[in-house]
C-alpha cells in the first residue's frame, strides 16, 4: 500500500502533528506502508490562499502515484487533500486532534468560550463559521476520521459527523534524545517548575504564574517552553508576579524541550483544553512527577495520585496546594516519578502503528 500523508508541521517544527508525521514516515513501511510525506512547510513562503493552491497541487500529484491520503488537520492541509482526494476518487483519511475553527477563534476573532462550550453555539463570528464549515465538510467527505482521545471523539460528532466514522487511536511518543538545557533556565534557583507549549489563552500559562506566586515558603523558580501571541502579556505578567524567578525560552528544539522537562523537579500542563498532549506522555518517558488539569485527553494520560496530580481547570488555589503538596512529600514524588515511567508504556508506538495500518486497509 502507498500512502500520502499531508502534514502541516514537520520536525524540525515542534508540535504533536510534527511528532505524529516523522513517527508514521519513519514506521509505516516496516508495516508495509509506503509513504510519501508532503509538507506544508513546503509553501509556507507564499501568499495566503496561494500557497494552498500550491499544496494541493503538490498533494494531488502524490496521490496519482498512492493509494489514499492521510491529512494531520482537517483545514490548512485538510481542505488541499480533502479536494485532492474527491478529483482523483481517491479515499481520504483525516487526523483531527483539535478544533480548528475554535482555536482560530480564540486567537484572532474574540471566541472566550471554552471548547464544550463553543460547540454548542448558534452564533459565532463570520469568520470562525467558515472554518467550522471547512473542517466538518472536510469531515464528512472522509472515509474514516482519527482522533487521539474519546473526548475529541465527543467533539468531533458535534459537528456531524456519526461516531461509527471515529476512530481512537492513542498518540505515542519515542524519547530518542535528549538535548541541552538552555543556560538561563540551569541558572534558576530551585525547585523549579516547568511548563511548555503554545503561549495561548487555553494553556493558562498565567495561572501557573498565579499559583507559584500564591505558594508560601521556599520560593519556587517558573520556566516556560514556547512562543506564541500572548508571550508579551506574559512576561510582563510574571516580572510582576515572580521577579527573577522566571525565564521564557521560546520555541527550542525538541530535544532541548525535552532536556528542560526533564530537569523540572515538577512539570505543570494547566490547560482548559487538550486533546492528547505528546508533552503529557513524554514527561511520564522523562520520569517527571506531573501536575495536569481535568480536561479533555489529559483524563486518559494521567490518573490522580497515582502517577500524577489533576487539580480543577482554572483552581490557581488547588494548583498551588498541588505544588506544595509535592515539594514537601518526598515519598509522593517518588511514587509519582515511578508510576509515571510504568504507564508511559501503555503510548507505545507500535500499537500506535499497528492500529494505524489496520484502520487505513479497513478503509482502502
Amino acid at each position: 500500500m502507498k500512502l500520502v500523508i499531508a502534514t502541516p508541521l514537520y520536525p524540525p517544527e515542534i508540535g504533536g502533528p510534527a511528532t505524529y508525521a516523522k513517527l508514521l514516515m519513519e514506521g509505516l513501511p516496516a508495516k508495509g506502508v509506503a509513504v510519501n510525506l508532503v509538507k506544508f512547510d513546503d509553501v509556507r513562503h507564499l501568499p495566503k490562499l496561494v500557497r494552498h493552491l500550491a499544496y494541493f497541487f503538490r498533494v494531488r500529484r502524490a496521490l496519482k502515484k498512492a493509494d489514499a491520503v492521510l491529512t494531520l488537520d482537517p483545514v490548512s492541509t485538510g481542505l488541499p487533500a480533502c479536494l485532492a482526494a474527491w478529483s482523483l476518487d481517491k479515499p481520504l483519511i483525516v487526523k483531527i486532534v483539535g478544533d480548528y475553527a475554535w482555536e482560530q477563534g480564540r486567537q484572532r476573532f474574540g471566541v472566550t468560550a471554552s471548547l464544550d462550550e463553543f460547540v454548542t453555539m448558534k452564533q459565532v463570528p463570520m469568520r470562525v463559521r467558515f472554518l467550522q464549515s471547512v473542517q466538518s465538510r472536510v469531515a464528512r467527505h472522509a472515509q474514516i476520521i482519527i482522533v487521539p482521545s474519546e473526548y475529541l471523539k465527543t467533539i468531533v460528532a458535534t459537528w456531524g459527523i456519526g461516531e461509527e466514522k471515529i476512530e481512537v487511536v492513542h498518540n505515542a511518543v519515542v524519547i530518542e534524545a535528549v538535548g541541552a538545557v538552555p543556560a538561563a533556565v540551569e541558572k534558576l534557583p530551585r525547585p523549579l517548575v516547568v511548563t511548555a507549549g503554545r503561549l495561548v489563552p487555553w494553556k493558562h500559562i498565567e495561572g501557573v504564574i498565579d499559583a507559584i506566586a500564591l505558594m508560601a515558603g521556599k520560593k519556587t523558580s517558573l520556566a516556560v517552553v514556547g512562543e506564541g501571541p500572548d508571550r508579551e502579556v506574559l512576561e510582563r505578567h510574571a516580572a510582576e508576579q515572580l521577579p527573577g524567578r522566571t525565564v521564557f525560552t521560546g520555541l527550542l528544539s525538541h530535544a532541548d524541550t525535552l532536556a528542560t522537562i526533564q530537569m523540572a523537579d515538577v512539570f505543570v500542563l494547566n490547560s482548559s483544553y487538550e486533546g492528547l498532549s505528546h508533552l503529557l506522555i513524554e514527561a511520564l518517558s522523562l520520569g517527571v512527577p506531573i501536575i495536569t488539569t481535568r480536561a479533555g485527553g489529559n483524563l486518559k494520560v494521567i490518573t490522580n495520585d497515582d502517577n500524577g496530580l489533576l487539580v480543577p481547570v482554572g483552581d490557581t488555589s488547588a494548583l498551588a496546594a498541588a505544588l506544595t503538596r509535592i515539594f514537601s512529600d518526598e515519598a509522593l514524588r517518588a511514587r509519582l516519578v515511578l508510576r509515571a515511567v510504568e504507564s508511559s508504556s501503555h503510548f507505545s508506538i507500535d500499537a500506535m502503528l499497528a492500529r494505524t495500518v489496520e484502520i487505513v486497509h479497513a478503509h482502502v
